[in-house]
């Protein structure tokens, strides 16, 4: 099946620069180009996108605004949103996750890390941190940036999972694959499968990004901040 892209920037050299690359891949097409957040929701749903690309910061509605609408609108539920940062370290990078991106990459990512996180996210597989690493997601937890409510009640929808759930949960939260994960726990990659789906529908998470922000607002997972 061909990846069907959204390209959200509000600079249209550089979206014509992804469009470039993204069309130069057999398994993959823009199908849209939108210059604000309202504009990206609105084709999100008239182009049937599979994947967006998301800039965070656009005049009118912003991305972490239109993420946000994407995720709350169940017609959109197959949608995975990839949120663009311009540096590594963005402020506005865990309160993407939070709004139901499926994880960031950073503008300045080589061409194969930006079509290879465009891949991982139609697959819905794994958090997309090519360049930034888990620990800053956990970095920018730890600053509280959260709300310690929402945290509170993660922690108790949590007893809603199985022990080995739990110790799945960990493991997705440590940036494994389900094969790693498979291999630590010695078990299949498809019983993993099974686990992370589980408490994906339990913890009400969209994806494995959605996952690994839970474990750390939760404290199943303790941020760990160099």
């Amino acid at each position: 099946m061909t990846i069907r892209v959204l390209l959200a920037d509000d600079q249209a050299l550089l979206r014509s620069a992804f469009k470039v690359l993204v069309d130069s891949e057999p398994d993959m097409e823009v199908v849209g180009e939108a210059s604000d957040g309202a504009e990206a929701v609105r084709l999100a749903t008239s182009e049937r996108a599979d994947v967006v690309l998301m800039d965070i910061r656009m005049p009118g509605t912003d991305g972490l605004a239109a993420t946000r609408l994407i995720s709350a609108d169940p017609a959109l539920a197959h949608v995975r949103v990839v949120m663009l940062t311009t540096f590594e370290v963005d402020e506005y990078v865990v309160q993407s996750l939070r709004a139901g991106a499926s994880g960031f990459l950073g503008k300045g990512a080589e061409p194969e890390e930006l079509l290879g996180a465009i891949r991982i996210a139609a697959a819905g597989e794994a958090l997309l941190s090519p360049v930034a690493t888990k620990g800053l997601i956990a970095k920018f937890l730890a600053q509280g940036e959260g709300s310690d409510g929402e945290g509170a009640v993660r922690g108790e929808r949590l007893d809603a999972l199985t022990g080995r759930e739990r110790e799945v949960l960990v493991q997705v939260a440590g940036g494994h694959s389900n094969d790693e994960i498979a291999e630590r726990l010695e078990v299949s990659p498809l019983t993993v499968k099974t686990h992370v789906n589980r408490a994906m529908a339990k913890l009400g998470a969209r994806d494995r990004a959605q996952l690994v922000v839970i474990a750390y607002e939760s404290g199943l997972v303790r941020p760990r901040v160099e």
